[in-house]
């Protein structure tokens, strides 16, 4: 029997690869989208609107939904707290709701950032008791709560937690990650710059890229679906990883080695105590619930990768 499934911010980074992992493994693929909607495939839908959702879901039948549609920059999210916890919170409440009175399995994903990160408390299991450093992982946390709450006592919802993503992006600004080659092209190019730019030598971050976490995704979708009423005693809480790690100088560093560009007029720096937005220092992911689950938890090397994908960038 064809399966389809729904995807909620699939214009997203993440989105996009979720999207065409799903169509290339045979589903029936629908995404939403709002603002960068492309109907049929990617149908514009207001998360907030509780009947615009029910329509869609009637219309779809999906067997399965991945709600990738958040607003996942801590900066922003600081910066307008009520559209945030109206995204991040209310709306996966109402997607929950309308998924579990269909019968319909939901696949919530989170961050790393749910996690404190203070030095010395990771690796965190999925097990490991949460404390959000700033209001991003606090509105995701209660996302979570949200969703599992609904779906207590039918199995219909998993959450997956995800660190800092990486991968084919249409804009660097998409990631936390591609952004930092904007970072080494304009320390490269500014001479005329007062001083050197200064960049996080400090965090530890552990880059995930997209390709992998949509592969993870499809695999779990698979497992919950075919185990259908047992579910109930499968794992709720999720979490996938790449394994490498690095601040965001030291990514830097490999993209200036990668694209042969100095990097003399930027310099790492330690940890900043005054930023506006607080972040964690390191909430490296525990994978052992998808391990122990069967789910192939390899991720692909970071340079390897941009080695690649850098001819895109080389000017």
């Amino acid at each position: 029997m064809a399966k389809t499934v729904f995807i909620t911010g699939a214009t997203g980074l993440l989105g996009r690869i979720v999207f065409n992992s799903f169509v290339n493994a045979g589903w029936t693929t629908v995404g939403a989208g709002f603002s960068r909607a492309k109907p049929p495939s990617i149908l514009k839908v207001d998360l907030e609107d509780q009947a615009a959702i029910e329509t869609t879901l009637d219309d779809i039948k999906p067997h399965i939904i991945i709600h990738c549609a958040a607003n996942r920059f801590p900066d922003q999210c600081e910066a307008d707290p009520d559209s945030t916890r109206a995204l991040n919170i209310a709306s996966s409440r109402r997607l929950a709701l309308a998924a579990s009175s269909r019968s319909i399995f939901l696949i919530y994903l989170s961050t790393d950032y749910v996690f404190s990160g203070r030095p010395g408390e990771a690796p965190y299991e999925a097990t490991s008791t949460p404390n959000p450093p700033n209001l991003y992982g606090q509105t995701k946390l209660a996302g979570e709560k949200a969703v599992l709450e609904v779906c207590e006592n039918t199995g219909l919802a998993v959450v997956l937690r995800v660190p800092v993503l990486y991968g084919h992006a249409e804009t660097n600004a998409e990631s936390a990650v591609n952004v930092l080659i904007d970072a080494v092209w304009k320390a490269a190019q500014d001479k005329d710059a007062q001083g050197p730019t200064e960049m996080d030598d400090y965090s530890l971050r552990y880059p995930t890229n997209t390709e992998d976490v949509a592969r993870v995704i499809v695999d779990i979708a698979n497992r919950y679906l075919i185990a259908d009423e047992a579910r109930v005693a499968m794992p709720k809480i999720l979490q996938f990883s790449g394994e490498q790690r690095f601040t965001k100088y030291q990514m830097c560093q490999i993209f200036a080695g990668i694209l042969g560009l100095p990097l003399d007029r930027m310099v790492g720096k330690g940890e900043d105590k005054d930023t506006k937005v607080a972040r964690p220092y390191d909430t490296h992911l525990s994978t052992k619930v998808l391990k122990d689950l069967g789910v192939d938890v390899k991720s692909m090397d970071f340079t390897d990768w941009w080695k690649r994908e850098m001819k895109a960038y080389r000017r």
